[in-house]
């Protein structure tokens, strides 16, 4: 559980379980042979991917950024993803010490499932809440999106994960990209699906960015290694260089939400591309310091 600190936050990685989805959706037009030698599939053609929050603690605030799939799931879909389970959000904020009642904010990137499904668990008969004090904050266009989604989209978004929330009165949806919190931004990005939104957490001197599905695993730092899920692949290229160069020019860190085992990483340009000069690993307690 890598940790490390911005400015008055204490940021700490949480490893909320594991999915497989399909490797050549998850490459597009990128070949096998490409991403299978650090991705292997298994018998049906998934590869392993992390689940992996986000915790910012400056001892008032603990905002949580996405929250995993949850534990609601019914078993078709458990088979079908090949959902794991023996990592737990509960689990993961118990080991950074902190309780489901403590977190204070929760930040949405989207609403697919594999980021958003944790947000809410059964209670009897009814769904509620999974972090009972939270507030939680959302793009408005992604949840209209939500709301009514395309074709494509329509099985990510399942409204059990986020008409709950606005049922209790829990839910924000704004178009913000200020500063909610001191050093903490939003930046808003198209390309994966309408409405997404990333976070930064920076000061002068030091800066780490949370990008959800922009950049899902380590081999997607390269440009052209760009999901089938995204819904515009030109705009999510352009948004990553965008990210990157910035990233680069910065000597910040990417919070790595998919890769099973790169929690975080550091880019650098490598010719008219990007690569990583170095990586931080899941299982790893600390994060080198190093501005």
């Amino acid at each position: 559980m890598p940790a490390l600190k911005i400015g008055p936050w204490t940021l700490h990685t949480l490893e909320t379980g594991h999915l497989w989805l399909d490797g050549g959706s998850m490459f597009g037009s990128v070949p096998k042979p490409l991403w299978s030698r650090e991705h292997p599939p298994d018998e049906r053609n998934r590869i392993r991917l992390a689940m992996r929050c986000l915790l910012l603690d400056d001892g008032t605030h603990r905002v949580l950024i996405d929250v995993g799939i949850g534990d609601k799931f019914p078993a078709k879909l458990v088979d079908i993803y090949r959902v794991e389970q023996t990592l737990t959000l509960a689990g993961a904020l118990d080991a950074a010490g902190c309780a489901p009642e403590d977190v204070t904010d929760v930040v949405l990137t989207h609403l697919h499932f594999d980021h958003a499904a944790g947000a809410t668990r059964r209670e009897g008969g009814r769904l509620v809440p999974a972090l009972p004090r939270a507030r939680y904050h959302v793009r408005r266009a992604n949840l209209d999106n939500a709301r009514a989604p395309n074709s494509r989209e329509k099985a990510s978004y399942m409204p059990e994960n986020f008409e709950p929330l606005a049922e209790a009165g829990a839910l924000e949806a704004s178009e913000d990209t200020g500063s909610p919190w001191p050093g903490v931004t939003f930046i808003h990005a198209e390309g994966h699906t309408r409405g997404q939104r990333l976070v930064r957490i920076a000061t002068d001197d030091a800066a780490l960015y949370y990008v959800a599905d922009l950049i899902p695993t380590r081999s997607h730092v390269r440009t052209p290694f760009v999901m089938g899920y995204d819904m515009a692949a030109i705009e999510t290229m352009a948004e990553k260089r965008a990210l990157l160069e910035r990233a680069a020019r910065e000597r910040a860190w990417i919070c790595l939400e998919h890769d099973p085992e790169v929690a975080l990483a550091r880019p650098v340009a490598e010719g008219d591309d990007f690569a990583w000069a170095e990586r931080v690993l899941a299982g790893a307690e600390t994060v080198p310091a190093r501005s």
